[in-house]
């Protein structure tokens, strides 16, 4: 494995981050590690990156104990942060010039090294251009290149995506499947699902500081595979909160998750649930709209774990 987390802990005031985490990461592979906001994602990744020390257990990259041996694998680690670490009133040249000098690189080196690094995330034909003048996905994108113009083994995406457009989430999913296939390790966190679904190889799911589910996607959406999903859109208003819970009042109801236009339920496949479901929605002055099964995925999964989606 080329990095090994075993039992570790990080505490911050009275929050419990990391909590007893234990994670490990095949070379080679895209590697997901999703959850809400205050799971731990990011904590991990500073931690990665000896941005901060964790407070107990052992962290292993590279064969390499850290942060106390960062020194020897720090050239070979790339890092994407969540907050743009880019300079507005450089050029685009000039940040990534000033990144790639961070990691020693100097002379014809450097350069041919930022070109490359322009070429990949495809800005080479704004790299005179100032970064205020860049839009949001540009950014993200220029962002990319500063962490990976030094050709790093591993590189570590903390929710790379967040705030963009369309296009530019595809560009940037597409070039870390392409640094992949060049033999890199890539450490993806993300709120997005669908994002994971398509790129990694393997995933972990974070919640309180812990891992609390990890495999490929198959693997992970088989654990829900003995629930069966029901999605119930309604006619004008949605229903509010309370009224969606009462849902859970059906026998064999298991879970129900509140949506725009309706609501997903997870049962058990009782044989009058359908009947017992219209028979709700009439109760609570609503009108159905559908009513369609469907396929467990990555946030189902999540859902069943915990009772709560991945975005809340």
């Amino acid at each position: 494995m080329i990095i090994k987390c075993q039992n570790v802990y990080k505490k911050y005031k009275e929050i419990q981050a990391l909590d007893g985490l234990d994670l490990s990461i095949k070379k080679g592979d895209i590697h997901g590690l999703l959850g809400p906001n205050g799971a731990g994602k990011s904590t991990l990744i500073n931690i990665f990156a000896s941005l901060i020390n964790h407070d107990q257990g052992d962290i292993s990259i590279m064969e390499q104990s850290i942060p106390s041996n960062f020194h020897k694998i720090k050239g070979k680690l790339g890092f994407v942060p969540q907050d743009l670490a880019i300079y507005e009133d450089l050029t685009a040249y000039e940040n990534i010039s000033f990144f790639a000098s961070l990691y020693g690189l100097r002379g014809k080196e450097r350069k041919d090294k930022v070109n490359k690094a322009l070429e990949f995330v495809g800005l080479k034909d704004r790299q005179k251009s100032q970064v205020k003048t860049f839009s949001g996905g540009m950014k993200r994108r220029l962002n990319i290149a500063c962490g990976i113009c030094h050709e790093p083994e591993i590189i570590f995406f903390d929710e790379p995506t967040v705030g963009i457009d369309p296009q530019s989430r595809n560009h940037i999913l597409e070039s870390i499947v392409k640094l992949n296939k060049q033999g890199n390790t890539i450490i993806y966190t993300t709120h997005y699902m669908e994002e994971a679904q398509s790129i990694c190889d393997k995933i972990s799911i974070i919640d309180y500081g812990k891992i609390i589910a990890e495999g490929t996607v198959n693997k992970l959406v088989k654990l829900v595979t003995k629930h069966e999903l029901l999605y119930v859109k309604i006619k004008g208003d949605n229903f509010n909160y309370n009224e969606s819970k009462t849902f859970l009042e059906i026998d064999g109801v298991e879970s129900v998750n509140l949506e725009e236009e309706g609501i997903n339920i997870t049962h058990n496949g009782n044989s009058e649930l359908l009947e017992n479901v219209i028979s709700k929605v009439k109760a609570c002055n609503k009108q159905v709209s559908t009513i369609e099964s469907r396929i467990p995925n990555l946030e189902d999964v999540f859902l069943t774990l915990t009772g709560r989606t991945l975005r809340d």
